[in-house]
């Protein structure tokens, strides 16, 4: 009888090499609808993001740190798309909406990759702006050339190698029937679901490394704020305060949609229970943020639109 109840457990968890992404299930007219969606949303963020970062490589008003840092920021958003929307795209139109294994943990592992990366690129951002303000006169020699590269690859850096250490004791783990992910693509809380055996030391070390590349880059760039809006504040004339505070608004609110999102989704002691919820939560950092990101950069950028009205002007000639 114990064997019997040992075999009828066993078969149960059984372990399993391939993942079925539930994704937004829904009547055929609708599929089509969010095929279309999600290939737009695609399409305006590769372009945005490739067009700014051709701007500031060709235009030299805009060779300063601070456009450096966004040309970052814009070719991470190209790569964070690329690894979740055109597998969401396929999945859409096929009846195959498996992943391997290896296919879950390699999106898993570039996308965590890339919003570590971005965590600390947005502090190092944060960084430059607090100097340009708090220290102007001297912003030239600290902000150089070879500290800027340096600051740009511990981003990158940091990012990469913190999320390969969560992967390694993710990947680790077994993982049992129903091996349906209810999600769009593999994130670090579905895959856990899923998982047959006692998962608390992957647990314990995807929780503490989220809270230290969430919260020392939102530390940081807290720390960079007060320091701006101190100085902000001591600044005699409206002009001169209209002037600094711009120059902050645009990643200001950058900083404030990317945190809110990703604390509520990775800041978790314990693995979060699949839900549509959560679905919709992501969709607002994976899709949605890199799409308005270029806006809010170029909307209440003066050197950006100088740049653009120049070219404007320029192609209208030839026309």
């Amino acid at each position: 009888m114990e064997d019997l109840e040992y075999l009828m457990e066993y078969s149960n968890k059984t372990e399993i090499n391939n993942f079925f992404l539930r994704g937004f299930p829904s009547l055929l007219e609708l599929q089509i609808i969010l095929f279309i969606f999600f290939l737009i949303a695609y399409i305006l963020t590769i372009s945005e993001n490739t067009i700014i970062i051709m701007m500031i490589r060709l235009h030299s008003k805009l060779q300063k740190p601070m456009y450096f840092f966004l040309s970052n920021l814009s070719f991470l958003e190209i790569c964070y798309v690329s690894v979740t929307v055109p597998k969401l795209l396929l999945n859409i139109i096929t009846e195959n909406k498996t992943i391997s294994f290896s296919g879950c943990m390699t999106q898993l592992f570039f996308f965590i990759s890339l919003m570590c990366t971005e965590c600390v690129l947005l502090a190092v951002m944060a960084f430059d702006r607090y100097i340009a303000v708090c220290h102007a006169l001297h912003y030239v020699r600290i902000m150089n050339q070879n500290f800027c590269i340096k600051l740009a690859l511990t981003s990158w850096i940091s990012g990469f190698t913190i999320t390969a250490i969560k992967i390694y004791f993710i990947s680790k783990l077994s993982f049992c029937g129903p091996s349906i992910i209810n999600h769009f693509f593999c994130d670090i809380s579905p895959v856990l679901n899923l998982a047959c055996i006692d998962m608390s030391e992957a647990e314990l070390v995807d929780f503490i490394l989220a809270l230290v590349i969430l919260l020392i880059p939102l530390l940081v760039t807290a720390l960079s704020y007060l320091c701006i809006i101190h100085a902000i504040l001591n600044i005699t004339t409206s002009d001169g305060r209209q002037k600094a505070f711009s120059t902050c608004a645009s990643h200001l609110s950058v900083v404030t949609i990317f945190f809110s999102t990703t604390l509520f989704m990775y800041a978790r002691p314990k693995k979060a229970k699949s839900s549509d919820v959560n679905k919709l939560i992501s969709l607002l950092y994976a899709v949605f943020t890199p799409i308005i990101n270029p806006f809010i950069y170029c909307l209440r950028n003066k050197d950006i639109w100088d740049t653009v009205t120049k070219y404007l002007s320029r192609t209208k000639k030839y026309l």
